[in-house]
């Protein structure tokens, strides 16, 4: 079996992010919703594979965009293409700018202080890129897109990371074509990004 088959994942009913606010696109008030949506009285694991199918359920998936601002105040960001191994089939070969993927049963079960949310973004990180700078980071926002396939069944939840130089590099072969490219460069040829990627891409950086 496949990991996709027997991963057990982190979901919220569609229904309780419908009661407290349901919305297309972007949102930044993020206070309005995490904390509920992240309670243990209203999270569950389930297949992974059921889930990608099941729309009466959001997947929470953390999605990290590494951004440097050089001395002149010129904004780039990290960006890359999924290759065909990465999990999620109905994204290979698009381009993207965030890193992350699902909260798995496994998160919860680590005996560090982080909850199983931080746990498991931290995870996916470490298992995708190597972060070779300092950063900071903070949360700025939701991602729901209920007009495709794939946002139907995820709620995507955004940290921006700045770093400190640009030098974040790749650990998977399967991110590919890799490396910091202007804001501007990408808002010019949001075509060729997926949808999430183009969400937030026009949410927080159409007026830099």
């Amino acid at each position: 079996m496949s990991l996709v088959e027997t991963e057990q994942v982190l979901v919220v009913p569609t229904s309780l992010f419908h009661e407290l606010g349901h919305f297309q696109g972007f949102s930044a008030d993020v206070t309005s919703y995490l904390d509920e949506l992240l309670s243990p009285e209203h999270t569950s694991y389930r297949p992974r594979s059921e889930m990608e199918e099941d729309p009466s359920f959001k997947q929470l998936i953390p999605y990290v965009i590494f951004r440097h601002v050089d001395v002149h105040g010129d904004v780039s960001v990290f960006q890359y293409t999924r290759g065909k191994g990465q999990g999620e089939k109905r994204l290979h070969a698009k381009r993207s700018v965030g890193i992350g993927g699902h909260i798995s049963s496994d998160d919860e079960q680590s005996e560090s202080d982080l909850n199983p949310y931080q746990e498991g973004m931290q995870r996916e990180l470490s298992e995708e890129v190597a972060i070779n700078t300092k950063y900071t980071e903070r949360m700025v926002g939701l991602i729901n897109d209920d007009e495709t396939e794939v946002g139907k069944v995820h709620l995507g939840v955004v940290h921006i990371f700045d770093v400190e130089s640009p030098n974040v590099q790749p650990r998977e072969d399967e991110i590919i074509d890799t490396g910091f490219r202007p804001v501007r460069e990408i808002l010019e040829d949001l075509d060729g990004f997926e949808t999430w990627s183009q969400i937030c891409m026009r949410a927080l950086f159409r007026q830099q």
